[in-house]
Parts: structure tokens; C-alpha cells; sequence
């Protein structure tokens, strides 16, 4: 079997391949603000709820609550959210600051949005992000 062939028939391989394309199309997109894709996701995700949980934003990234509360140190350093301790619970908050960078935040997503569907297309982009979205919920079942 030629490599490539068995290379594509993985979807294991295929599917990490792709993972590092964009995660580094998303991180030269992000770079220029200063913030990693998924401290971005968070701001988006806190100017939208105002106080969540880490429990609840670690649902929100689907990552470990370990890997939040080092991505949250990072904003609450950088100025963008705060944190408040209530026994067992933290609950996080966008400021002020956090706020005052959606507008170049955003833009950096468009920005991406547009880099990679200039490249596959925009109906297909939209189309592997809603099918890669189900297929995971059907792989974490």
C-alpha cells in the first residue's frame, strides 16, 4: 500500500493533520492581540455569560479544569477577567479591559474565518465545522 493511501485512510492521522494546520493558522491569527485561540474562546465565551463557573468553562473549551485554571491565570495577568474564590467554587468574570478588546478580538477570528475559507471554501468550511461539531458529540457519547 502506497503511504499516502495509508495515510488517508486514517482518520486518526488525517484528523491530527488537520488539527495542526489550523491550530497554527489560529495561533498566527491570535498572536498579533497576544492571546492563544482558546484564551480568545474564553473572553468570547465570558463577555457573553458575564460569571461562570471554571467547571462550566471547562465544558464551554472542553478541556480539563486543570488546563482552564492555567489559561485563566494568564487573563486574570493579563487584565482581561477576573477571579473570585467562593469556597470550593471560582467563579470568573470579564473586566473592564476584557471587554474594551472584543472589537480586535473578533476581528482576529473573522480574520481566520476568512484565511482558511478563501482556501477550501466558504460553504464547505461552514459545512466541516458543523459535521466535525456533531461528530464529536457522537465520539464523546
Amino acid at each position: 500500500m502506497e503511504i499516502k493511501n495509508l495515510m488517508m485512510c486514517c482518520l486518526f492521522f488525517t484528523a491530527n493533520r488537520f488539527s495542526r494546520i489550523i491550530t497554527k493558522m489560529a495561533e498566527e491569527s491570535f498572536a498579533k492581540i497576544g492571546l492563544s485561540p482558546t484564551e480568545a474562546f474564553a473572553l468570547m465565551v465570558l463577555n457573553e455569560c458575564g460569571t461562570i463557573g471554571s467547571s462550566e468553562m471547562a465544558g464551554y473549551v472542553h478541556l480539563a479544569p486543570s488546563t482552564v485554571t492555567r489559561f485563566i491565570d494568564r487573563l486574570v495577568i493579563k487584565g482581561y477577567c477576573s477571579r473570585k474564590h467562593e469556597g470550593k467554587n471560582s467563579n470568573i468574570s470579564i473586566t473592564d479591559t476584557g471587554k474594551n478588546i472584543m472589537p480586535e478580538l473578533i476581528k482576529c477570528w473573522e480574520d481566520l474565518y476568512h484565511g482558511y475559507s478563501k482556501k477550501i471554501g466558504y460553504e464547505l468550511g461552514d459545512k466541516l465545522t458543523t459535521d466535525l461539531y456533531e461528530l464529536s458529540d457522537k465520539l464523546e457519547q
